[in-house]
């Protein structure tokens, strides 16, 4: 599990609610059904309306990367780079087939591929960044999807307040119900800029965040790949790849 992100959320939450606390107020009320309908419902609703399925379900399939634990290194691909151009070195570029099977990355995987069937230079420029392309543009896409329900809640929530109101206004000869009717109010706005800054926003930045790294871990696999294709020495490709890390990465997220 990402440490940092699973921390975010919480501590996040946390705040809001030992606010309420600090200022003497009672964390029950902050629980409202009606105010999480409104809410959840119309955020929903509004982002449904709003992006294509397929853009929705690849969202689903993505932001549990946020929370997950990233155990490759980009570092120990760099290693497996020059392990593999030792190899093609000394057994040929066709060895490499055997040693593919074990690559657990993929991407890396399907770039080895090419290199084993005998593609150019170009062909495998454009072969493997044209998929690196089409996911990014996916991803990103998908990414999107909660920077536009960020978008929609805090809006959401205002409806919820102005909702409130009225049943308010609707039971002034009633104390209970217009307690009731207030609280809701100002609990549905909380609701909706709090799920949009502490929750729906964040994912998003993070989200792009990974994409983009991802990226660069791949254009990296791109040049090893050529590398290999081209017949360098280990330590060539060594020296290749490391201008990579140098250039996007801090020492931290090489080998995380």
């Amino acid at each position: 599990m990402d440490r940092a992100s699973f921390a975010g959320l919480v501590i996040g939450l946390a705040a809001l609610l030992l606010g309420q606390y600090m200022e003497g107020g009672h964390i029950g009320s902050l629980f409202r059904g009606t105010a999480g309908v409104i809410v959840l419902g119309g955020t929903l609703g509004a982002t449904l309306l709003s992006v294509p399925t397929g853009d929705i379900r690849r969202a689903i399939q993505i932001v549990g990367s946020v929370f997950a634990r990233r155990d490759v290194s980009i570092e120990k691909s760099i290693e497996q780079f020059s392990q593999l151009a030792t190899i093609a070195r000394k057994d040929g570029i066709v060895a490499l087939e055997e040693v593919a099977d074990n690559v657990d990355d993929h991407f890396m995987r399907r770039a080895l591929g090419h290199v084993v069937d005998g593609a150019s230079e170009a062909t495998l420029r454009e072969v493997l960044f044209t998929d690196i392309d089409v996911r990014m543009e996916r991803d990103t896409a998908a990414a999107r999807v909660f920077d536009i329900a960020g978008g929609y809640a805090p809006t959401i929530g205002i409806l919820g307040a102005v909702l409130g109101l009225i049943h308010a206004m609707e039971s002034l000869s009633d104390p209970a119900q217009l307690g009731q009717g207030i609280a809701v109010a100002f609990v549905a706005t909380v609701y909706g800029v709090g799920l949009a800054n502490l929750v729906l926003l964040p994912l998003a930045a993070k989200l792009q965040r990974i994409i983009a790294r991802r990226r660069v871990a791949e254009e990296m696999v791109v040049e090893g790949a050529i590398a290999l294709q081209g017949g360098l020495p280990p330590s060539a490709v060594r020296t290749r790849l490391h201008s990579y890390l140098r250039a996007n990465f801090s020492p931290e997220e090489a080998g995380s």
